[in-house]
């Protein structure tokens, strides 16, 4: 019985519209910056610089991912339970078998990662596959599935990405506004001194505002993986009792980091208990699990 996955051309829309919103971004920066030291040439390169690092990024982001992870490939020959599990789960949901990886440690935690189903990786680290019972594994592994299929391993690749990108835009153009910044015409007139100050408040806005943009487009994402994750397995119980083992484990994960930290199914981090009030929750990687353990118990399945 294969799930039905988000409408993919809904997805592409989505894809699109945060493509554009990152672009518009890019494009202001650069063009403001141009107009305070009148040298067009600022906006060309900010873009060119902007689609080749994206480019790139985009087609290595998730070898560099594992490479970060330090996680190593497992197959069928080396640990058949595990790849007759994933294996099982990605007929059922109707898409190829990803490949997997283990990361060594003992902190529970687990993420997909890649273009598209076609070379999806589902990365586990040993602690999670030691201490989650099998019907726990299946939800976790069907969520990573979920996320494969919903083409939320593409979504997130993009957004870290741009937002990769728009802060390295926004360092350079501040260093050279405080280093370099300079009108080439004699006299800076009022209108240069105005672009440069609005420069100035882009390139220290861009980088915040992208980061919220990527946490909160992560945080809806877990609860779709969550949902459709439950109606793969049938068993939104199996995926409630892993997250309940998941949050009890208070060792953060060592190969993790703030780049990384939103493609796990649970902040491998361990930074944001205590936090309270709508402004620190925005920046949150992940919903509260308590709130998703709630809403998969409330199923009904």
């Amino acid at each position: 019985m294969a799930i039905v996955y988000e409408h993919i051309s809904e997805n592409k829309t989505k894809t699109a519209l945060l493509i554009s919103a990152f672009l518009i971004l890019i494009i202001a920066l650069g063009f403001t910056f141009s107009q305070a030291y009148g040298s067009p040439e600022i906006l060309y390169i900010a873009v060119i610089f902007s689609v080749g690092y994206s480019l790139i990024s985009y087609y290595f982001s998730s070898q560099i991912t594992l490479a970060i992870s330090r996680a190593r490939p497992v197959d069928r020959a080396t640990n058949q339970t595990l790849y007759n599990l994933v294996e099982n789960l990605a007929i059922a949901a109707g898409l190829p078998t990803p490949k997997i990886y283990i990361i060594e440690d003992s902190a529970l935690n687990a993420f997909a990662t890649g273009r598209n189903s076609e070379n999806a990786v589902i990365v586990f680290t040993t602690g999670i596959l030691e201490k989650l019972s099998k019907v726990e594994l299946e939800g976790v592994v069907s969520h990573e599935l979920s996320h494969i299929g919903n083409y939320d391993i593409r979504l997130m690749t993009l957004v870290v990405v741009l937002v990769g990108v728009l802060t390295l835009l926004a360092d350079f153009m501040l260093r050279m506004s405080f280093f370099g910044g300079r009108s080439r015409s004699r006299d800076s007139n009022q209108l240069q001194a105005l672009a440069l100050f609005i420069g100035i408040i882009l390139a220290i806005l861009s980088p915040v505002i992208a980061t919220l943009i990527q946490l909160a487009i992560s945080r809806k994402r877990e609860f779709l993986a969550d949902a459709s994750g439950a109606l793969l397995t049938r068993y939104p119980e199996g995926l409630a009792l892993a997250l309940e083992k998941i949050s009890q484990d208070t060792e953060p994960l060592e190969a993790a980091n703030k780049a990384t930290a939103h493609l796990y199914i649970a902040n491998p981090l361990k930074n944001n208990r205590g936090s309270i009030g709508w402004f620190a929750s925005l920046f949150n990687t992940h919903p509260p699990i308590e709130e998703r353990i709630k809403r998969l118990r409330n199923m009904g399945l």
